[in-house]
């Protein structure tokens, strides 16, 4: 048979950019647990010197209640990634070793006019655009990925990042620091159907005295590096039945990606890494970020329920890949359009799909906002890892990826 590839990348937690987006959905979520009904939209851009590390944070904040402390939560969100010391990248905890600047201001009036309403008939977008739902039964064949209803190459280079933040916190690696990368290809037969894992590249930054353990050894440093990257992450991580025999593991592919790294190496901002927020490149985006945004704009909201709803189209077994997209118009509560499409796959017309799920999901903003209880801090868990293809978590992260008996049942009976 005649064989493609695709691959997805994601990124660790102590990514530059990533740093920012925990950062942004902290202040999210602080801004929440004051008042659920606040509108955040906030910037994070971090940046570490020779000399000292800064954090700046601007956007708009409205909300009733006291404001909460930006400085304290931005230099909390980076400590707790691991960003403590300014040797590795950054040194969030001293204000001598990192600046924390807020231009922060609140939401424009002719904004907010269209969104705070009393309704959710009346509640508005809080701003045009588009967004994209995806899902597929690529991991339903895995007993360790069931119900994810995701991309496989996405899932598996998720679980990739998630596990190097486990293994340093664990200190299981103790050499390894919060900056690191990873990327899945997974080759396909022609038929579509999943072959096995072609290629896994990791990059990982670690201790630059590492290399001390072995004589000063660069190239005995990379060996054991991969060897332990192989052994505690790599095959705890992908199944095994996964993994093709001649399957490629790269690691830290320069030689080093030694101290200092994170935000040192590289400048992050918000919103920069909306590929790996979602689908791995598997389905489409309509560009917006959701990091720093409160449920009221839909660049977030709408995009989580496109996926709840094309998440339970394939779970219903209406459809083995199945996207949505919905537009918007700033002030106004119903998509200006729904599209969705079935790849072929569907057991009814996209025509017929479609109005199933339009008469299954209520896609006005309040009403998403109801229906995932979004109106809570439940943001800083998604800021890293995926937003998508997750377990819903007991302390309600991820609402968007449970499964509704009823909801369901009306898309078979529709």
């Amino acid at each position: 048979m005649t064989q493609r590839v695709f691959s997805s990348e994601s990124v660790t937690c102590g990514h530059p950019d990533k740093v920012c987006d925990a950062v942004s959905d902290a202040i999210v979520d602080a801004c929440l647990a004051v008042d659920p009904n606040a509108r955040v939209a906030v910037e994070t851009c971090i940046k570490g010197m020779q000399d000292k590390s800064v954090i700046i944070l601007a956007g708009e904040v409205s909300l009733e209640g006291e404001t909460p402390d930006y400085v304290a939560i931005a230099r909390q969100a980076a400590a707790e990634i691991g960003y403590t010391s300014h040797d590795i990248g950054m040194d969030a905890t001293t204000p001598a070793l990192c600046d924390v600047l807020v231009y922060v201001t609140t939401q424009s009036a002719y904004i907010n006019q269209g969104v705070d309403r009393d309704n959710v008939e009346s509640q508005g977008a809080g701003d045009q655009g588009l967004m994209f739902g995806y899902a597929c039964n690529e991991t339903e064949a895995y007993e360790e990925l069931k119900g994810r209803y995701f991309p496989l190459p996405a899932a598996l280079s998720q679980r990739l990042s998630r596990r190097l933040r486990i293994v340093r916190e664990e200190n299981i690696l103790p050499w390894a620091r919060p900056d690191g990368k990873t990327q899945v290809t997974v080759a396909y037969n022609e038929d579509g159907s999943v072959l096995g894992v072609d290629t896994v590249v990791i990059a990982i930054q670690h201790d630059k005295h590492l290399k001390d353990q072995f004589g000063g050894s660069i190239d005995a440093e990379l060996e054991h590096v991969r060897q332990s990257v192989l052994e505690h992450v790599v095959e705890v991580t992908i199944p095994q039945e996964l993994l093709l025999p001649n399957y490629k593991l790269i690691v830290n592919g320069t030689g080093r990606f030694a101290d200092p790294g994170g935000p040192y190496a590289d400048a992050g901002l918000t919103g920069r890494k909306i590929i790996v927020d979602t689908y791995g490149g598997m389905g489409r985006h309509g560009g917006g970020a959701f990091s720093g945004k409160d449920p009221s704009k839909v660049d977030r909201s709408a995009a989580y329920a496109a996926r709840w709803a094309a998440k339970h189209v394939v779970a219903a077994g209406l459809a083995t890949k199945f996207e949505i997209q919905l537009a918007y118009v700033i002030g106004v509560a119903e998509p200006v359009s729904l599209m969705v499409d079935s790849f072929g796959t569907g057991a009814f017309s996209d025509e017929v799909l479609a109005e199933r799920v339009k008469a299954t999901f209520d896609f006005r903003p309040a009403a998403i906002a109801r229906d995932l209880d979004l109106l809570r801090p439940i943001y800083k868990e998604t800021s890293s890892g995926g937003h998508f293809g997750r377990p819903p978590t007991d302390a309600g992260h991820f609402p968007w990826e449970r499964i509704d008996s009823g909801r369901m049942e009306n898309l078979l009976q529709s």
